[in-house]
């Protein structure tokens, strides 16, 4: 199922363009457009799954097998000495497109801190 409304989609279906990293018929990964980081790209379901709040059973597979992937992606691009995995979901977590997508980040240097701790917190 594809949203013909989803960027992502669009992008799996060829629409638009992506410059990609990978692709079998469950999975496309492409280099992200604003990188935050010398490695970055995006690995998403080519199955339209608006966020992991609509997750069901019947994703693990593919949900499994895009983090499994997602390592040997990492040092074929750069990230040998680690690299991090970003889930945005909801509004909350941030998500701009509407599409689970994971966000692979990483590079030669270490990637500062995930989250702003608030003062006084270690």
């Amino acid at each position: 199922m594809h949203d013909p409304n989803c960027v992502f989609c669009r992008i799996v279906q060829g629409q638009l363009p992506s410059n990609k990293v990978y692709e079998d018929d469950q999975i496309l990964a492409f280099h992200d457009v604003k990188p935050a980081a010398p490695v970055h790209f995006l690995i998403v379901p080519k199955e339209h799954l608006a966020s992991l709040y609509d997750a069901q059973a019947r994703h693990e597979g593919v949900l499994g097998k895009m983090m499994a992937l997602a390592p040997r992606l990492a040092r074929e691009h750069g990230a040998d000495d680690g690299f991090r995995l970003i889930v945005n979901t909801g509004r909350v977590g941030r998500q701009e497109v509407m599409h689970v997508h994971v966000h692979v980040v990483g590079g030669k240097d270490p990637l500062g801190s995930m989250l702003p701790r608030p003062r006084g917190q270690g």
